[in-house]
């Protein structure tokens, strides 16, 4: 059996999320279903994703709709209060250098856009829903694998223009000193936050029932530190319902 939490693990997050799967594992335990004493978090994504013993892990809604609905249990979704979202939903900050003149998205028509990966919601998908009704697209691409080095490309030149999960813009905003050279262009529309699954036997109730007591039995010092306030039902509808850009891969990487 596997579990993680690897989404938005940080060297300074790391104590509170390994705290918070304590909570989650007691929780699990004490219904009757076995999970292991530590998470796999260093394991590759679609790993733990697809491991037919998940007892838990965290994906991106576009892996899901794509490629994952069929093959895993939805749990819920975890509630991060992010701004002007309802409960459960985030957004995409659109982040350009804070001395870059430019003052519309239109402006960056032409310009480098970093991104994290062409199957991600927030670094590829939201972008291209709320910019190309604009006619702005990017034929200049950089791809960096994570939100971070995304952020990290902005800012020393690379490139011009990304779009970062608003949890992880609040972590780099917070944590990184690249983020003083940052500024936000836009956000996109909310769109279901990153669901919670685990594998295709569990029982979704019974695990959603252990989560939601772990992130009420949250310290008040690692609820500020992970940014969770909840835990949310969202349908599985409701994910399949997003558009897909015309370039999302078919296969798994």
């Amino acid at each position: 059996m596997i579990a993680s939490l690897m989404m938005y693990l940080r060297p300074e997050t790391a104590d509170a999320t390994a705290r918070y799967w304590a909570l989650i594992r007691e929780g699990l335990i004490a219904r009757g279903i076995p999970a292991p004493a530590e998470l796999a978090n260093d394991s590759s994504e679609f790993e733990v994703w697809r491991a037919p013993d998940l007892v838990l892990g965290q994906t991106c809604g576009m892996p899901y709709r794509l490629w994952l609905h069929r093959q895993v249990t939805l749990i819920g979704t975890p509630d991060f209060a992010v701004d002007g979202c309802p409960s459960g939903y985030y957004n995409s900050a659109i982040i350009v250098r804070k001395d870059d003149p430019r003052a519309t998205p239109e402006a960056f028509d032409g310009a480098c856009f970093a991104y994290n990966q062409t199957f991600s919601q927030s670094g590829y998908a939201a972008p291209y829903a709320a910019l190309k009704p604009l006619s702005v697209w990017f034929d200049r691409r950089l791809q960096t694998h994570s939100h971070r080095a995304a952020a990290q490309a902005i800012a020393s030149g690379a490139a011009d223009i990304a779009a970062l999960d608003a949890v992880s813009w609040r972590l780099i905003a917070r944590y990184e000193p690249c983020a003083e050279q940052l500024r936000v262009l836009m956000h996109t529309e909310p769109t279901p936050g990153l669901p919670y699954i685990a594998g295709p036997t569990a029982n979704a109730q019974t695990t959603f029932e252990a989560v939601r007591e772990a992130i009420n039995n949250l310290n008040e010092t690692d609820r500020e530190t992970l940014g969770i306030k909840g835990l949310v039902a969202i349908p599985k509808s409701a994910y399949l319902a997003i558009d897909n850009p015309p370039d999302t891969p078919t296969e798994i990487p």
